[in-house]
């Protein structure tokens, strides 16, 4: 029992430290999230790019839509099912970040259907930057031969559509509206799971009823001596 209740100690502990780590990270989030946009990660700091120091930066970038080649990605939303649609943006260095610039339903998912929305000529784009999502979603691997994409996997579409200096990084657009209202961006969900202080309270308290059962115990042993 007193090895259960140390294991059990040491579990809450633990528990207790990743709740002060995870909150940190909601806040670290929420100040990228809410800072002025900067400019994106150019491309000498691209090998650096990582959740951790980049995920959910708020940045504004400059250059020109390449609609011919985006991509939709199957996306679940609060607006329902429908498509991310996925559109390099090759600024004037001559690389390219690739931009969800938001959902459009099932019945929109033809280009020819929203044609207004294709952006042409130089436009700024301000967005949060997320990470590639390689594989596919869940059960379903990426397609790219038939055009069927379940996650945003950057390397991916950058391969089947051609591109070359590529951000490994995409970015989410922001709700600046698009003409006609389609792509609708701005739908970024930011949330983290945080039960860790739920944890700790029951790994202490299956270490009290570790403690109380070794004091019966005990008391029932003294007794029966």
């Amino acid at each position: 029992m007193l090895l259960l209740a140390t294991v059990f100690i040491l579990l809450g502990t633990w528990q207790v430290q990743r709740l002060f780590w995870k909150l940190d990270l909601i806040a670290r989030v929420e100040a990228r999230i809410h800072a002025q946009p900067m400019p994106p990660p150019p491309q000498p700091a691209w090998p650096d790019i990582a959740a951790p120091t980049h995920e959910y930066l708020r940045v504004t970038a400059e250059g020109t839509f390449d609609h011919a080649r985006a991509v939709l990605v199957q996306a679940v939303t609060e607006r329902g099912a429908g498509f991310w649609v996925m559109t390099p943006l090759r600024q004037a260095d001559g690389t390219t970040i690739l931009v969800n610039r938001g959902f459009v339903p099932p019945d929109r998912r033809d280009t020819a259907s929203r044609s207004e929305g294709d952006i042409a000529g130089p436009v700024r784009v301000t967005g949060l930057v997320r990470m590639s999502e390689p594989g596919g979603g869940f059960l379903r691997a990426n397609d790219p031969a038939h055009g069927r994409w379940y996650s945003r996997d950057v390397a991916a579409i950058a391969t089947a559509t051609g591109l070359k200096g590529v951000a490994p990084y995409f970015l989410d657009a922001d709700a600046t509206p698009n003409p006609g209202g389609l792509p609708a961006g701005g739908l970024t969900i930011v949330r983290f799971r945080n039960s860790h202080l739920v944890y700790a309270l029951t790994w202490y308290a299956m270490a009290a009823m570790s403690i109380g059962a070794m004091l019966v115990l005990g008391r029932h042993a003294r007794r029966a001596g």
